[in-house]
């Protein structure tokens, strides 16, 4: 009989990641209330109140076209007075996808870039320049709904012919990106967006993880083979 194989520390941590969800997103990354963030925006707090205004008119079940449009005039002005406050782009991109669903976003590739864009800048300044630094709260808030936004489209891109080529077209570094590219896009953004602490995010990253996936085959065409040979040896007792 062979000798069990001995699996590394790093083996052990990676499978532990494929299959527990919660063992490697939930605590890779200290979230703190105390400190600032990174970005040092003077008269925050004004700039914080103006922007529960700009959104005010978006909490209802069905905002109109045109409410949604108001708020991302305002939202344009806290962007254009105050360009490193990362909220407010990711805000905007939000507001934005109110205006489309997903096959409407096919055919309006500017605004699709738009909000790519814009999800891409609050990322940007929101992103610690230090991985292994504690990230502010305030930060870790655009993060994890700017990346689990960015998953989203990436993953329906992976299930939609037309939409993958609005995103591509929108992203020019994905043009080499089939299917199974971008839905690995995706889960690397739904594991950061789970990593700043959404639940949501940090589910679809074990769904989409691809590695996960080929573990999944495996064990399962080794099961097969076994109830086969199982199936096999009956067979050949009975007869």
């Amino acid at each position: 009989m062979a000798s069990a194989t001995q699996l590394s520390f790093n083996d052990n941590a990676v499978l532990g990641a494929l299959f527990d969800p919660e063992s490697s997103l939930s605590n890779s990354t200290q979230i703190s209330d105390t400190i600032p963030s990174q970005a040092a925006i003077p008269e925050l707090q004004s700039i914080q109140a103006a922007e529960r205004e700009a959104l005010l008119p978006l909490n209802q079940e069905e905002p109109s076209e045109s409410d949604i449009w108001k708020s991302i005039s305002q939202l344009d002005t806290i962007i254009h007075n105050n360009p490193t406050y990362a909220s407010a782009w990711n805000n905007r991109a939000q507001t934005r996808r109110m205006l489309y669903d997903i096959e409407q976003l096919c055919q309006q590739v500017q605004e699709l870039r738009m909000v790519l864009d814009d999800l891409s800048h609050a990322i940007d300044l929101a992103t610690p320049k230090n991985p292994l630094a504690p990230v502010p709260a305030m930060d870790a808030k655009v993060l994890a709904s700017a990346h689990t936004h960015r998953g989203y489209l990436l993953y329906s891109a992976s299930r939609s012919a037309k939409l993958a080529k609005a995103v591509i077209s929108s992203v020019p570094n994905l043009h080499r990106l089939d299917k199974d590219g971008l839905e690995e896009m995706a889960s690397r953004e739904f594991t950061l967006g789970g990593r700043y602490g959404n639940d949501t995010a940090r589910q679809l990253a074990v769904r989409t993880n691809p590695y996960a996936k080929l573990c999944g085959s495996i064990v399962k065409e080794a099961m097969q083979k076994e109830v086969a040979d199982y199936n096999s040896q009956t067979q050949e007792v009975r007869s």
